[in-house]
């Protein structure tokens, strides 16, 4: 989608009144203060939409971006801008930080890696199995990562508790009191399952 360029309509009185020969001060009375928020809004947000447009290099973002700063001025400000010095300054500013958030969060969401999904067996491998197998596999599932790696080590691999200490970078009574309760805890696993 692109935008068409459009003068704000104060800028296109001025012209009208300079192209037809006329003082600018003799067409509508002019403001003492800064302008209220929906004069500033009509003059100033397609010149905003256009900057956040080249800031997130996206249309529908650019748009509410512009309008998010709009709102937050009015909440902050309500409709009578008499408390901000520059308004206009005050709205390039507040579109600059609002897309530069927007590329930051882009950033974070570009950045984000999700875990890869835990590996899935094959049918075959399934079938091939007895029923007590499965019901062992069940139960080892229920273990915590530490104790599937102490069962694993020591029933398996037929490590020591010494060498399974040294591998894990833990005591020995670390190893002996997770083998404890890894054998309890599948024990009581594989009678659920087989009742």
């Amino acid at each position: 989608m692109t935008l068409t360029f459009r003068l704000p309509w104060p800028l296109l009185r001025v012209l009208r009144s300079v192209v037809s020969g006329a003082s600018t001060s003799r067409g509508t009375p002019q403001r003492d203060g800064p302008p209220a928020i929906n004069e500033l809004y009509h003059a100033r947000r397609l010149s905003l939409v256009r900057l956040a447009v080249l800031m997130v290099d996206d249309l529908p973002t650019a748009e509410d971006v512009v309008q998010d700063v709009f709102a937050a001025l009015y909440q902050r400000h309500g409709a009578d801008l008499r408390t901000i010095a520059d308004p206009h300054a005050y709205l390039t500013a507040g579109v600059m930080n609002a897309a530069r958030s927007v590329l930051r969060r882009r950033r974070s969401a570009r950045a984000y890696v999700p875990p890869p999904p835990p590996p899935v067996p094959a049918a075959e491998e399934e079938a091939l199995l007895s029923e007590e197998d499965q019901e062992v596999l069940a139960a080892l599932a229920r273990l915590t990562v530490r104790q599937r790696q102490v069962v694993v080590l020591r029933y398996w691999s037929e490590l020591s508790e010494r060498e399974i200490a040294e591998v894990l970078h833990v005591s020995r009574g670390t190893v002996k009191s997770t083998a404890s309760r890894a054998l309890t805890i599948l024990r009581d696993a594989l009678s659920e399952l087989r009742r």
